[in-house]
Formats: structure tokens, C-alpha cells, sequence
């Protein structure tokens, strides 16, 4: 007898879907980014320092994936790092990133990705405040904010 392949959907502790967008979905959702929000997210650039859109945002809610519209950081977890870009001290949930070394700009850092639609954030350092000590280093163009959420 073959075997049965699952179909099930992959979901996360906090009950999000991280199921690949299909073929046509993302052809779709890329349609509709900018020219700047391709090149950081799919092609891991970075937006410059203190330009971002949501650097300064400080209502409550949940900011989300760009993509895919997955949720990926709390507004609580939000702090200034004065880099420059958006800095948070922990994910929305740890399942819906994940990282990628990156050994571009002779550098080695940690780059952070979508574990949903692959689609570049930023970078996680280890010099962050309590209560983590990290400090995830976000795109502005790569998120969308969801507000009370």
C-alpha cells in the first residue's frame, strides 16, 4: 500500500498556520510590495537607519510579517535600542522566525526570517535588556503593525 502524506497543516504553540504560501499566493502577495520592500525582503537588504516607518511607533498591538501576515513581534516586547531600526527583546512566538547565518559585510551575524514565507526581518544580536538580552533588529518595510491586537 503507498504511503499517505499529511496535509495537515503546520501550526505554531500559539495556534498560527506556518504552512508555506502556495506558488500563486506568494507570485501574488510580491505583486503588491514596493520596489524597497522587495529588495529587503526578498533580497535580505536593509532599509537605512532612522527612516523606517515604525521606529517611532508606539501604540499596542502586533506587528506582522509584510508577506505573509504572519505575527511576529509584541508591541510590549518593543524597545529603543537607538540603532536606528525597530528593536524588540523577544517574537510574538519563537516558531515564527528563524535564523540564517549571515557572513555578508564582513561580518557574522545571525539574520532573522519569516518561518512562514522565508521573507527577510533584520538580524538578532545578544546585547539586548533583560529579560532576554537579545535584541532583534527589524526592517520597518519588512512588518506591518496590527494595532490592539
Amino acid at each position: 500500500m503507498p504511503q499517505m502524506h499529511s496535509t495537515a497543516p503546520n501550526i505554531s504553540a500559539s495556534g498560527h498556520d506556518l504552512s508555506p504560501l502556495s506558488a500563486s499566493e506568494r507570485a501574488s502577495r510580491i505583486a503588491q510590495l514596493s520596489a524597497e520592500e522587495q529588495r529587503v525582503i526578498l533580497y535580505q537588504g536593509t532599509e537605512p537607519p532612522f527612516c523606517g516607518g515604525l521606529l517611532d511607533n508606539k501604540a499596542s498591538g502586533v506587528y506582522h510579517c509584510r508577506l505573509c501576515d504572519l505575527p511576529l513581534f509584541r508591541s510590549a516586547a518593543k524597545f529603543e535600542s537607538g540603532t536606528g531600526w525597530p528593536s524588540f527583546t523577544q517574537p510574538f512566538d519563537p516558531e515564527h522566525i528563524r535564523t540564517v547565518r549571515d557572513i555578508s559585510h564582513g561580518m557574522i551575524r545571525d539574520e532573522i526570517r519569516c518561518a512562514r514565507c522565508d521573507g527577510h526581518l533584520g538580524h538578532v544580536f545578544d546585547d539586548g535588556p533583560p529579560p532576554t538580552g537579545q535584541r532583534y533588529c527589524l526592517n520597518s518595510v519588512s512588518l506591518t503593525f496590527v494595532a490592539g491586537e
